[in-house]
């Protein structure tokens, strides 16, 4: 057996020209000589044997160095020279063992370079829920699973992205730093622009440039990127997230309802290749109808709360106290409709459905239905009691739309900090003229974790964000 003349060597090496991978070896002809690289997730001797794991970004294939081509102490030294967490660089010929195990002869093995921390046991050394999320890397070497999921996300972005490539929308990028926090009721993030002498917001949405976009005749466009809301953290909200975002001219909200679903079902398809998801144990079917239910109706019926009735603030804050909600923070019309739903009816919607027509109040940038024109031509998609999709045919009347947002600052002066801002950019571009539009956002985590079986965001998320341990301090899962 030819062992390489730097295979003993300490210094990392620059890099391994390679031409096989871990799953194309396993399946590759018996005598078929192949030349990879990967970590080394297992190193155990087993009598005249060295039997090892070598992982890449394919899998793991099995490698063997035997006594009889290397001697009894050669044997010895690289059953001492090599360690678990180890890369290493083969050449060798395929054979199936005894087992049935496809596994590559080394005739010739690299040491490419050398860990210096023992790697973590997946069952009893990377237990710790937050140890996976700090160590995201550590999990991903690990867990099968993890590194699965992850896969899974990346199909799903890729199979999204052609078919909005394929229905003519074009992915443009706007500004993360912006000027003004609009697009959405939520708490922003500050911050300080140096160069420029003033304070900007991370967006909470790219919904307002998007818009301007269309208003230059780019009249069908997305963007897919991160959003950041200032609020807190539960296993379906993230203050970091990923938003899919599209908005195309001449639609209305219910051609955004048919599309979103051939999207989804399209996902499902193509990604899972079914249509029934299981989650937590319950099985969600994305196949059958997805009924379409009336916001104020599901309100109504859940908690005995009429919203066509009860029109002023004060009196749906003592309903709302009379059942035993917490009211304090809520200071707006708005906020208390909110509040409701997300407490009383939300959470029991759990099949596929649409929520469409809320109060006119929850839409500052959302247009009115013409027949009702105290609710919205706005839908959501809430699967799981999770609000997965909201869209709605777009105010694109310059006027309403600057008497909306007047109201949205008067909120904002009175202590609401989740409403939108005046923005002068975006109501100029709109008086030159807004076609007629319905725009979409999916929020991707809380899909990918619905098609992934994710009890939480984090699972779905490389690196979320954690409760930090200083730089120089111990944290309670430092032993793994």
């Amino acid at each position: 057996m030819l062992m390489s003349q730097e295979s003993g060597g300490t210094t990392p090496r620059s890099g391994y020209r390679t031409d096989a991978v871990a799953s194309s070896a396993r399946n590759a002809p018996e005598g078929t000589v192949v030349r990879l690289a990967g970590r080394v997730v297992l190193w155990r001797r087993m009598g005249g044997l060295i039997f090892g794991h070598l992982q890449d970004r394919s899998g793991r294939v099995q490698i063997s160095l035997s006594k009889d081509e290397l001697g009894e102490q050669a044997l010895k030294e690289w059953s001492r020279m090599v360690k678990v967490g180890d890369f290493v660089g083969v050449v060798g010929s395929l054979y199936t063992t005894r087992r049935g195990e496809p596994t590559v002869a080394v005739s010739e093995l690299t040491v490419l370079n050398r860990t210096v921390r023992a790697l973590p046991d997946k069952w009893q050394g990377l237990s710790h829920v937050e140890s996976r999320y700090r160590r995201r890397y550590l999990d991903l070497l690990v867990n099968a699973e993890t590194r699965e999921r992850f896969r899974t996300r990346a199909k799903i972005i890729r199979v999204i992205r052609r078919f909005l490539d394929d229905h003519d929308f074009l992915e443009v990028e706007t500004p993360i730093l912006q000027e003004a926090a609009s697009g959405a009721a939520a708490r922003p993030f500050v911050t300080r622009h140096n160069a420029l002498g003033e304070d900007f917001y991370l967006r909470i949405s790219p919904e307002t440039l998007l818009k301007r976009v269309v208003v230059g005749s780019l009249d069908r466009v997305y963007e897919l990127g991160r959003n950041f809301r200032n609020e807190g953290m539960d296993s379906s909200h993230l203050q970091e997230f990923t938003m899919l975002e599209w908005y195309a001219a001449y639609w209305d909200y219910r051609d955004n309802m048919a599309f979103v679903r051939e999207l989804i079902l399209t996902v499902l398809d193509e990604v899972l290749g079914t249509r029934t998801v299981t989650y937590d144990g319950v099985k969600l079917d994305f196949g059958a109808d997805w009924p379409e239910l009336d916001y104020r109706t599901e309100i109504a019926r859940r908690t005995g709360i009429d919203l066509t009735a009860i029109r002023d603030l004060a009196t749906l804050r003592e309903r709302l106290a009379g059942l035993g909600l917490d009211v304090d923070e809520a200071v707006s019309y708005a906020g208390l409709v909110d509040l409701l739903y997300k407490k009383a009816v939300r959470p029991e919607l759990i099949q596929p459905c649409f929520l469409v027509h809320p109060p006119v109040e929850l839409g500052p940038l959302a247009r009115r239905n013409d027949e009702d024109p105290t609710t919205l031509d706005m839908f959501q998609v809430v699967v799981n009691g999770w609000e997965i999709v909201k869209s709605y045919s777009e105010l694109v009347d310059p006027i309403e739309q600057r008497q909306r947002l007047a109201e949205q600052a008067e909120l904002r002066e009175a202590g609401d900090d989740e409403t939108m801002m005046v923005e002068e950019d975006f109501l100029e571009a709109m008086e030159y003229g807004m076609p007629p539009m319905s725009g979409l956002g999916i929020g991707i985590d809380r899909f990918v974790a619905l098609l992934t079986d994710a009890p939480t965001l984090r699972e779905v998320v490389l690196f979320p964000a954690m409760r930090g341990i200083r730089k120089g301090q111990s944290g309670p899962d430092d032993d793994t």
